[in-house]
């Protein structure tokens, strides 16, 4: 079975972040194996919320698994709590991947062209640097332009108009390396549409879905553990974009007709046998 450690937080309440990505790879038959950036009480888009940093509990959390000598096929990243914390994980990085492992990032920091609350200048620099040791990034529209320095607001506008395909292909281009391979762009927003766009050394496709409501707690977890999970299993990155858009549609499309609230997260679980 392959094995893919998560580092992200874990929120007891919002369906997002480990408790979105451990269903999630499980279904996909992978082994989900957990490295807690924080614990929280809920996710942060609630009116308040506790929350434990869990950076000084990083370095015996990971002797212990030094001592077993854990190899991973896949490693992803997501939400980061410090600047100290992102230095232990790029060390964990440094010290558990491998040739033979896939390193997904998601590079969180903003959506809607603002920058979390929680994120400083130097946090968003460390972000950018965990992303470019990636080999795999879902950045969303805002955080692709974070990665490039490019100017969101113009960039949304010729979105929304239906004309911002060419320019954020051409943005996303500019971050393939030798060792990024794979860049998916998420939450593309043209009318009632919403589109994912993927692009490789290969070329470059653009899947797109129904829109139903507005944003949802979870969803860019959901979607790059799908990701990760199909990657790691040797599925092609297409047909991953592709479930795991037609995946979170129909978990949107629930959660929208069920009038659920967007900090609580999207009804999923209904769902998971899509991934099957």
């Amino acid at each position: 079975m392959k094995r893919i450690a998560v580092v992200n937080d874990l929120s007891g309440l919002g369906r997002c972040s480990l408790t979105a990505a451990l269903p999630v790879l499980s279904v996909l038959g992978t082994e989900c194996c957990p490295l807690p950036t924080a614990i929280l009480s809920n996710q942060t888009g609630y009116d308040s919320f506790f929350c434990v940093d869990f950076t000084d509990h990083l370095d015996a959390y990971l002797a212990e698994w030094k001592k077993r000598h854990v190899r991973f096929d896949g490693i992803l990243t997501g939400y980061l709590a410090s600047t100290q914390q992102a230095k232990r994980i790029a060390a964990f990085l440094d010290a558990f991947q491998t040739s033979d492992t896939l390193f997904v990032c998601d590079p969180v920091m903003a959506d809607d062209g603002q920058v979390y609350d929680t994120y400083d200048a130097a946090l968003c620099r460390e972000v950018v640097q965990l992303a470019r040791r990636a080999n795999v990034i879902t950045p969303n529209l805002s955080e692709l332009c974070l990665l490039c320095g490019a100017d969101y607001d113009a960039l949304a506008r010729l979105c929304a108009q239906g004309d911002g395909m060419a320019e954020t292909v051409a943005l996303a281009k500019t971050l393939l390396s030798d060792v990024l391979h794979t860049v998916v762009v998420t939450g593309v927003r043209h009318a009632d549409t919403i589109s994912c766009v993927l692009v490789t050394r290969e070329g470059e496709t653009v899947v797109t879905g129904k829109r139903f409501g507005g944003s949802f707690s979870g969803t860019g977890d959901l979607f790059s553990a799908v990701i990760t999970g199909e990657l790691v299993r040797g599925i092609d990155a297409e047909t991953a974009v592709r479930k795991a858009v037609r995946f979170l549609e129909a978990s949107i499309e629930e959660s929208y007709r069920a009038g659920t609230d967007r900090n609580d997260g999207v009804n999923f679980q209904n769902h998971l046998e899509m991934l099957l």
